[in-house]
């Protein structure tokens, strides 16, 4: 694979990782638990949506197509799609969200800030933009971690269920493919970023009084296309009026 389309599929990539999680969370917008809490929620979305159009948009640029951010977010098929599974997964309750974000921001803070560094000079500006927002959202969701993890027996609980539903998709965030391993000195090496992770997770659940969530048969298959159902059902709505009305403007 020659550089430019590994560079196009990683910033694609990346960018549908913030797009389809940005849009998990705005779900949130008037059902979360408080009104702080919704309002953060949106803001971590909001931030999410600023990456994936940044992102998506530097990937139109190099395939050359005409087709920019909007078009690359709102018509493409689920199966075009290569967001890495964890951030597909339902919202639940708010303890199994908050276990998403913690896990998500926990790969995503050393990601950035290896690629702001990148020979990439687009991507290199993205990373460094994005390291202050992501540090944020790690903070946000880890406070959240310790204080439901450390709380009551049924905030415990709901945590602690959390973690295991989301931690099955855990490896795939660190698996090379063809497209890292293309990006030597663009990209860093995935699996290269597992240790700052796996400290992270220890730190963050050890003052949670938790244990990290026991082995499970890792999930793959998000960055070929392959995808749960809970996709197509987020795309569904989320493409609705792009495509129902494909020549409006906002």
């Amino acid at each position: 694979m020659h550089r430019g389309e590994a560079t196009f599929r990683y910033a694609l990539r990346l960018g549908d990782d913030a797009l389809v999680l940005g849009q998990r969370l705005g779900e949130w917008c008037g059902k979360a638990p408080a009104l702080e809490i919704d309002l953060a929620l949106a803001n971590l979305g909001l931030d999410l949506i600023g990456q994936a159009t940044f992102l998506l948009g530097y990937a139109g640029e190099i395939e050359g197509k005409g087709r920019d951010a909007d078009r690359l977010a709102f018509h493409r098929d689920v199966m075009d799609f290569s967001n890495c599974l964890l951030v597909e997964q339902p919202n639940g309750d708010f303890a199994r969200t908050i276990a998403r974000q913690f896990l998500f921001s926990a790969w995503r803070a050393p990601l950035f800030e290896a690629l702001s560094t990148s020979s990439d000079e687009t991507l290199a500006a993205v990373a460094k933009k994005a390291v202050k927002e992501t540090a944020y959202h790690l903070r946000y969701s880890r406070e959240w971690v310790v204080r439901l993890g450390d709380g009551t027996d049924e905030s415990r609980r709901r945590l602690v269920e959390g973690l295991e539903w989301c931690w099955r998709f855990v490896d795939e965030l660190f698996e090379p493919d063809e497209v890292t391993r293309a990006l030597a000195n663009i990209a860093p090496d995935p699996a290269a970023l597992r240790p700052r992770f796996d400290a992270e997770v220890d730190k963050t659940l050890g003052e949670a009084g938790l244990d990290q969530p026991a082995a499970r048969r890792a999930v793959v298959g998000g960055r070929a296309g392959r995808h749960s159902e809970h996709l197509g059902h987020l795309l569904a709505e989320m493409q609705f009026l792009p495509r129902a009305y494909p020549e409006a403007r906002w």
